[in-house]
C-alpha cells in the first residue's frame, strides 16, 4: 500500500522538475517565435535556470549581430544605388555632349572652322569621359581592396616630392610655384595609396589658382600624428560646408570644374584612402586667400 503514495510522490516531482527545466526553453522559444514575426524581444537572462540563460545570451549575441549585418548591408545597398545614379547622371553629360557635337559635324556644309572647333570639343568630352571612367574605377577598388593593402615604412617627405616630380609637366602648364617645407615622422601605410592622394589633392589646387599661383605642400609631426598640409592662394571653395567638398561628384562650381577637367571624385579618393589609414582629412578657406587641406595619419611609434 505504501508504494502507491510513494509512485504518486515521485510523479509529481518528476512533473514539477520537468516544467522547472522546460519553463526558461519554453519562453526562449516564445522570444525567438516573436522576434521572427518583427516584435522587439529582450533576450536577457532570468536567472531561472544557467543553462537556459546562457542560451538567451548566445542567442541575443547572434540577433544582435545579425541586426548589425542586415544593417550594414542595407547602407551598403543604398551607397551602392546612390552611386550607380550618380555616375549615371555624370557620364551622361559627356555622352551627350559628344553625340550632339557628332551629329553636326555630319553637315556637309559646316565651315572648316566650326568642323575643327567641333572636333575638339569631341576630344575634350572623351578626355573628361575617359578620367571620369578611371577616378570610378579607382574609387571603387579603394572600397573594395582597403584591407589588403601591402603596408610599409612610409617617409612622406619622399612622397612629396616624388608627387610634385611626377606633377611637374601639369604645374610648369599651369604656372604653378610648388614647393615642400618641413618634416613628418614616418606612416604605417601604402606608398601607393598614399601618393594618389597627394597627387589627387595637389592637382585640385593647381586647377583653381591664377597662372603664377603658390601651392605649399607642409609636413610636421602633431599629437601622435604626421600632419600634410596642402594649400593654396587661388579662390579657395566659398561659403561652403567643407564636409561637402568629399562627397562624391560634389562640385562648388560645376561649370568651372568640368572647364577644368574634375570628375568629382578627387577628394572622395583622398577622402576614403585617407580613412583607411586611420586618418582624418580637413578643409578650409585661408584668411589671406584659397583653400587648405589637412591631412593626418598616425605615425609610428618608436620603441625606447
Amino acid at each position: 500500500m505504501l508504494l502507491v503514495p510513494a509512485g504518486l510522490l515521485t510523479l509529481a516531482l518528476s512533473l514539477a522538475i520537468g516544467h522547472f527545466l522546460s519553463e526558461p526553453l519554453t519562453v526562449l522559444v516564445r522570444k525567438v517565435t516573436a522576434h521572427q514575426q518583427g516584435v522587439k524581444v529582450s533576450f536577457t537572462p532570468d536567472g531561472y535556470l544557467q543553462e537556459a540563460d546562457e542560451l538567451a545570451l548566445t542567442i541575443g549575441a547572434l540577433i544582435k549581430r545579425s541586426d548589425s549585418q542586415n544593417a550594414d548591408l542595407v547602407r551598403k545597398e543604398r551607397r551602392q544605388s546612390e552611386f550607380v545614379s550618380d555616375a549615371a547622371h555624370e557620364l551622361r553629360t559627356p555622352l551627350t555632349a559628344i553625340r550632339g557635337t557628332a551629329e553636326m559635324l555630319q553637315d556637309p556644309d559646316l565651315p572648316d572652322e566650326l568642323r575643327e572647333k567641333f572636333g575638339q570639343t569631341i576630344i575634350a568630352e572623351s578626355t573628361r569621359l575617359s578620367d571620369l571612367v578611371n577616378d570610378l574605377l579607382s574609387l571603387t577598388r579603394l572600397e573594395n581592396d582597403g584591407d589588403r593593402y601591402q603596408l610599409s615604412r612610409i617617409n612622406l617627405r619622399d612622397i612629396a616630392t616624388n608627387v610634385v616630380d611626377t606633377l611637374q609637366p601639369i604645374l610648369l602648364d599651369r604656372q604653378a610655384n610648388v614647393q615642400v617645407t618641413g618634416e613628418a615622422p614616418d606612416v604605417l601605410g601604402n606608398a601607393d595609396r598614399l601618393k594618389q592622394a597627394l597627387t589627387n589633392l595637389v592637382e585640385n589646387a593647381s586647377r583653381f589658382i591664377e597662372p603664377g599661383g603658390r601651392i605649399e605642400i607642409e609636413l610636421c609631426g602633431m599629437r601622435g600624428n604626421s600632419v600634410i598640409q596642402v594649400a593654396d592662394d587661388g579662390t579657395g571653395f566659398g561659403d561652403v560646408d567643407p564636409k561637402l567638398l568629399f562627397g562624391r561628384f560634389y562640385r562648388t562650381d560645376a561649370s568651372r570644374a568640368r572647364s577644368t577637367g574634375g570628375t568629382g571624385l578627387g577628394l572622395s579618393i583622398v577622402k576614403t584612402i585617407i580613412e583607411q589609414h586611420d586618418g582624418t582629412i580637413e578643409a578650409f578657406n585661408r584668411a589671406t586667400g584659397g583653400a587648405c587641406f589637412i591631412a593626418a595619419i598616425p605615425s609610428i611609434v618608436e620603441a625606447d
